[in-house]
């Protein structure tokens, strides 16, 4: 195995950065979405509504979790690049196959996010062919 140097933790440094960049859009949406659906099940207390509500609050639940695994992946990236830097080389290797072990954690709560929200989009598309 070759020595692990400052630029590969680097590398995934970035890309955790982009992910949770998008994390943090979808939940921005969520909470909108949020404040909308109240509005309408203030309005109608509908059946569809309250499923995608059930629907809803799973997402965000995903997301939140997906959210504290990326960023304590980007956490354990930071840890491994001081690790490197003061010379432990030894103990940065297992550290950064941790932070990527989380990182492969919330990509995989991420793919269980949007199967949910695929569901979430076929109720209301089965409302409207109702």
């Amino acid at each position: 195995m070759n020595e692990l140097t400052l630029t590969t933790p680097t590398l995934l440094f970035s890309a955790v950065s982009l992910i949770l960049l998008a994390y943090t859009n979808r939940f921005l949406s969520y909470a909108q979405l949020v404040r909308t659906l109240k509005e309408q099940y203030v309005k109608e207390h509908s059946e569809v509504t309250a499923a995608q509500i059930a629907n809803l609050r799973k997402r965000l639940y995903l997301t939140r979790n997906m959210q504290v695994l990326g960023i304590s992946s980007l956490f354990f990236c930071v840890i491994t690049m001081f690790l490197i830097y003061i010379g432990l080389h030894a103990l940065s290797v297992y550290v950064f196959g941790f932070a990527i072990l989380l990182l492969i954690a919330s990509l995989g709560l991420s793919i269980w996010e949007i199967q949910i929200s695929v569901k979430a989009l076929e109720i209301h598309l089965q409302d409207m062919e109702n």
